[in-house]
């Protein structure tokens, strides 16, 4: 008996239809599609990452502000003279409320500010070792790490640098492990006799 295949020489891949052209299910199997494909790109998870790191920046700068001690306990008098202040408590409540409203938004916006950098650089770079090395391992993200870190702290010389490598890199391969904990064996039955 002669093999003869399963008749795939036959078929041939469907036509690209334009978007209006399709029902309303073709539709949202492309949009998915299109999703799922921005959110794997290497563009995609840096714009996810910093996002989501603004908003948990500024979700836990809010947090971290609401609960400073060091809050202003002076203002300058409102038309007053150069380099007079008063009194936090001398002012009435409603400025004294404005005044700590505008200290928590500049501190949370401060912290979302660098949550959403530092995430953005890290998955950036952490989608780009990934795709150079073509694998995905614990190695990838304490690579980005190292960048990620190395790079925030550059500014401040080399041995700042390297500190912030080692510091990002180790956080990274702690974390990596920590997710990655649960894809090795099950634990065996207790019960086993």
């Amino acid at each position: 008996m002669v093999y003869r295949g399963f008749g795939l020489e036959y078929l041939s891949p469907p036509e690209k239809k334009a978007f209006g052209e399709l029902s309303p299910d073709e539709q949202g199997e492309r949009g998915a599609e299109m999703v799922v494909g921005f959110m794997s790109s290497c563009p995609g998870k840096s714009v996810i990452s910093g996002a989501t790191g603004f908003a948990l920046g500024g979700v836990l700068g809010l947090f971290m502000a609401s609960m400073a001690y060091d809050t202003p306990l002076h203002t300058p008098v409102p038309g007053g003279m150069s380099g007079a202040v008063q009194q936090m408590a001398d002012l009435p409540l409603r400025q004294q409320v404005k005044l700590q409203f505008a200290d928590m938004g500049k501190r949370a916006y401060s912290s979302a500010k660098n949550f959403g950098y530092i995430g953005m650089i890290y998955a950036g770079v952490e989608c780009a070792v990934e795709s150079l090395r073509a694998k995905n391992d614990i190695y990838n993200g304490i690579t980005a790490g190292c960048i990620t870190g190395g790079g925030l702290a550059y500014k401040s010389g080399p041995q700042a640098a390297l500190v912030g490598c080692a510091g990002f890199a180790a956080f990274s391969a702690a974390i990596d492990m920590y997710m990655k904990s649960e894809d090795g064996r099950p634990p065996e039955n207790d019960f086993k006799q």
